[in-house]
């Protein structure tokens, strides 16, 4: 019997430190109504986020959209990795819309057959500025079509990003400065 209560006993420390370690479930980031994916697609220029491990000292990073034939999307994520006059970095993962969703859910795929969700939560409507966001609340990024942004506006984006349930410290500014040392295609490194 004291064997028994042992177990339930360590089997309950378990569950508690879990819950712990992973805190409650957190309400879904709400998406936009719908995206018209043909105006979504272009040029935007990455002006503040959370990054990724990979991607934590980019600058002038912009991400490529364009409509695929079959209905993906050819991403082009391209950024110069520790400076202004660093070499490009291009990362080109694969977006796959979610049905239902009026495309402003996607599934990114940088390695088959993983993908990562894309949540499209915020779009001004002349789609000038969007945000792209994770349920996680990992990760974010706010990307607009010019590559300035004054500050007023960022601190409005970033307090919206903090609304959405993120950490605000963690938000930053990506650096952009143009024109770069050296030209680059839009659709080309």
């Amino acid at each position: 019997m004291r064997a028994v209560k042992t177990t339930l006993l360590l089997m309950a420390g378990i569950l508690v430190q879990g819950c712990a370690l992973f805190g409650p479930e957190r309400a879904p980031i709400p998406l936009v109504e719908s995206v018209d994916l043909q105006r979504f697609m272009g040029d935007w220029h990455v002006i503040g986020f959370i990054p990724i491990f990979a991607e934590a000292d980019a600058h002038n990073g912009i991400e490529t959209y364009a409509l695929n034939a079959d209905g993906s999307i050819a991403t082009t994520y391209r950024y110069r990795g520790g400076g202004f006059n660093a070499p490009l970095t291009v990362n080109t993962p694969k977006g796959f819309v979610e049905s239902g969703t009026n495309n402003a859910l996607w599934a990114m795929q940088f390695i088959w057959p993983f993908k990562a969700e894309y949540r499209i939560v915020y779009l001004k409507p002349d789609y000038s500025v969007s945000i792209v966001a994770r349920n996680k609340r990992d990760y974010v990024w706010l990307l607009a079509r010019e590559p300035q942004m004054d500050d007023a506006s960022f601190e409005q984006y970033r307090k919206k990003i903090a609304a959405m349930g993120y950490d605000p410290a963690e938000f930053v500014r990506q650096p952009q400065q143009w024109p770069e040392f050296e030209k680059r295609s839009p659709l080309k490194p």
